[in-house]
C-alpha cells in the first residue's frame, strides 16, 4: 500500500492511488485505507481507515475499460487531498483490523449463491431451447453445478451463523473461493450453450440471436474479475491453508 495520509493540524493530506474502484464514477464518497505510520514493524500495521468526499480538490477518477468493453471500474488518484481528521474511522493505525472484518462480510456477498442458482436455472431453459438439455455431457455439467451450488449454499448459511458475534469466520474464504469459481463456471456453460453466435454478436456482427446468446460472451469475460475482488483467490487459498488447515 503506497497511498499515504499525513496529519496536518485538523486534517490529513492524502497522496496516492487506488485501482479497481467499482462504480467510482458515480460515488459521492469513498472509504480508503491509507498508510499513516510508514515505520510500523509489520506491513499490516500503521494503516488507517478514512472516509473521503469524492468532490474534494485533488481527487481524480479515471475509468478503466474492461475486456468486455464496459467501464465498471476505475483508478482513483489522490493529489494533496485534504481530509478532515474527524473522517477517521475508529482508531489511528487500526484500519486493517476493520478492513479484515469488512472483507470477511464482503466474501459472503461476492459468492452470490441465489444469483448463480437463478442463472443456472435460466441456463436450463436456454439449453432446452437449443435442444441440448438431453445431451449427456451437458446434463452432467448441470448436475455437477447444481450439487456444488447446494454445498455452497450450506456453507453460506454456516458462515452467516458463525459471524453473528461480529468476528469474521475463516470459512468465508472457502465461500469466496468456491462461489466465484462456480459463478464463472455457470457463465462458461451459458457461453458454451450460446455457441459461436454469442462471440459473433460480441464482435459487432449483426445477429438475430436471442438476448441470452448475445450477452453470454461479455458476461463470461466480465466475470473474470470475480477471482480478484474481495481478496484474490490465491489469497483465499493462503488463508484457508493457515487458519483452517493449520499449515
Amino acid at each position: 500500500m503506497r497511498t499515504t495520509a499525513v496529519r496536518d493540524g485538523d486534517e490529513f493530506v492524502v497522496n496516492g492511488q487506488k485501482t479497481w474502484t467499482t462504480l467510482g464514477q458515480y460515488g459521492d464518497w469513498i472509504f480508503c485505507l491509507v498508510r499513516t505510520d510508514p515505520d510500523a514493524p509489520k506491513k499490516q500495521q500503521g494503516i488507517s481507515f478514512l472516509l473521503i468526499d469524492m468532490t474534494t480538490p485533488g481527487v481524480e477518477v479515471r475509468p478503466i475499460q474492461l475486456i468486455d468493453g464496459g467501464h465498471e471500474v476505475n483508478e482513483v488518484w489522490f493529489t494533496d487531498v485534504r481530509v478532515p481528521a474527524e473522517n477517521l474511522v475508529g482508531e489511528l493505525n487500526h484500519g486493517w483490523d476493520y478492513a479484515k472484518l469488512l472483507l470477511g462480510n464482503e466474501r459472503v456477498g461476492v459468492a452470490p449463491v441465489g444469483a448463480t442458482k437463478r442463472v443456472l436455472a435460466d441456463a436450463k431453459d436456454w439449453a432446452r431451447s437449443v435442444d441440448l438439455l438431453g445431451d449427456p455431457l451437458v446434463a452432467a455439467r448441470f448436475a455437477e453445478l447444481e450439487n456444488e451450488l447446494l454445498a455452497l449454499e450450506l456453507t453460506a448459511l454456516r458462515v452467516a451463523a458463525n459471524s453473528a458475534d461480529g468476528k469474521p469466520d475463516p470459512a468465508s474464504s472457502v465461500l469466496k473461493l468456491r462461489g466465484t469459481q462456480l459463478q464463472q463456471d455457470v457463465s462458461e456453460l451459458a457461453m458454451d450453450l450460446g455457441g459461436p453466435g454469442g462471440a459473433a454478436a460480441f464482435g459487432g456482427d449483426a445477429s438475430d440471436a436471442p438476448e441470452w446468446v448475445r450477452i453470454s460472451t461479455p458476461v463470461y469475460l466480465n466475470l473474470r474479475k470475480a477471482s480478484i475482488y474481495g481478496g484474490s483467490n490465491e489469497i483465499q487459498r493462503q488463508i484457508i491453508a493457515k487458519t483452517i488447515l493449520g499449515l
